[in-house]
């Protein structure tokens, strides 16, 4: 293992991977990522791996078109799949005002070079049959996106990020970091090493690896259930895969899985984890499922989309998600700290961690991002944000679901 680096990353989820390969790609090849367990051990190895293009900020829709196409360059230059299925998305509308604003939406997509359309009840039911459109009003259809698997795409950075030169050690937790010089020692079960710059993309276990610097960062964990049903008669006849639909009535997305459909549901109460501190033993688990917290939002569904209903219920997923105060992740430079960079706070890692690798990257590269995207910011919070604060403006986010805001910025 490098004892001596340029750029140390810690965390070998989709984003830590993401910005080791970026990094790579721009020639910072002396890198090492450390990760305490296993690739992909945080949250991603639970994901759905949706990549949606849609957002409400057209910056952040530069991301989740940076991560996709992150993906597939990652995965021609490594040879390892990252599975990704172009299914298409659809973002329903529940009222009127929500079709308006998606219409307001495609002066950006098209500036973007993204295909988007706003279709009617009709074309929604042409593109998946399982969705009754009696009580909507058309959707924001981007067909050109989809899912990815999670693994495979982890590991497809990894791999491509290894061929242009940089190390990743796995099973190498990380004790303490501190200044020391110009850069940083940090302390790992393997030894010392170290850094000019320091990535922290560490999910939830940023908070308590950077407390002892003084540093009060607001990330917390909820869980989050997702349900994956038998086959579906409807989707099994097809010859191509449904695209993806996200709901705000339902407050849900719903995908294709197999022949059957996985659902992610955003409670009305979420249930946090962990505020006093991760288990030291935690790795790779699952916490027991309660479908009974889901109820008012799979009844909803079930009037969406009936066949989900009639369907069984195969599995359920319940882990733990990275959440911000505002619901946005962490990117960039933590300023009372010099050469220590945030890229944390992830909900929706796979969506935007291709895209925010590439950010942070350029910053850590050129000295500054190849676009100007403030809502990520690292500093935003201030150091005095409280848990409690905290914890309810997530609760308010989370409640949020896919609602759009009032103004659209």
């Amino acid at each position: 293992m490098k004892q001596d680096v340029q750029v140390l990353v810690i965390g070998g989820g989709i984003v830590g991977t993401s910005v080791l390969y970026w990094l790579t790609k721009l020639g910072m090849t002396d890198c090492l990522l450390v990760e305490r367990r296993q690739l992909t051990s945080g949250s991603t190895w639970h994901a759905a791996g949706n990549t949606t293009y849609f957002g409400p900020y057209a910056e952040m829709t530069r991301l989740f078109a940076g991560s996709i196409r992150t993906y597939l360059m990652a995965e021609e230059e490594s040879g390892q799949s990252v599975g990704f299925h172009q299914t298409g998305s659809l973002r329903v509308a529940t009222s009127e005002r929500e079709r308006a604003l998606f219409h307001s939406f495609e002066a950006k997509y098209q500036s973007l070079g993204i295909p988007y359309h706003v279709v009617d009840n009709k074309q929604i039911e042409a593109l998946h049959p399982c969705i009754k459109t009696a009580e909507l009003f058309g959707a924001a259809h981007t067909p050109t996106d989809g899912h990815v698997d999670p693994s495979g795409a982890t590991h497809a950075l990894a791999g491509a990020a290894r061929n242009l030169g940089a190390e990743i050690k796995r099973q190498c937790p990380v004790e303490s970091l501190h200044r020391e010089g110009d850069g940083w020692l940090v302390v790992t079960a393997e030894g010392e090493i170290r850094a000019r710059h320091v990535v922290v993309a560490a999910s939830f276990w940023t908070r308590e690896l950077l407390s002892p610097l003084g540093l009060n960062i607001p990330l917390y964990a909820t869980h989050h259930q997702e349900l994956i049903t038998e086959s579906i008669a409807e989707i099994a006849a097809l010859d191509h895969e449904v695209p993806a639909m996200r709901d705000s009535y339902v407050s849900c997305s719903v995908r294709q899985e197999g022949t059957g459909l996985l659902a992610g549901v955003y409670e009305t109460d979420p249930v946090f984890w962990a505020l006093d501190g991760i288990p030291k033993d935690f790795k790779e688990e699952l916490f027991p499922p309660d479908t009974n917290r889901l109820m008012p939002h799979l009844e909803k569904l079930m009037i969406r989309m009936p066949a989900f209903g009639e369907a069984g219920i195969k599995s359920v997923n319940n882990g733990p998600m990275c959440w911000t105060p505002d619901g946005l992740p962490l990117l960039g430079p933590v300023e009372s700290c010099d050469g220590l960079w945030l890229a944390s706070g992830f909900n929706v890692g796979i969506g935007t961690g291709g895209g925010s690798g590439e950010y942070l990257a350029h910053w850590i590269v050129n000295g500054k991002p190849h676009f100007d995207l403030p809502i990520v910011h690292a500093d935003r919070f201030g150091n005095n944000i409280t848990t409690d604060v905290a914890v309810e403006s997530i609760k308010a986010c989370y409640r949020q679901g896919y609602r759009l805001p009032d103004e659209i910025k």
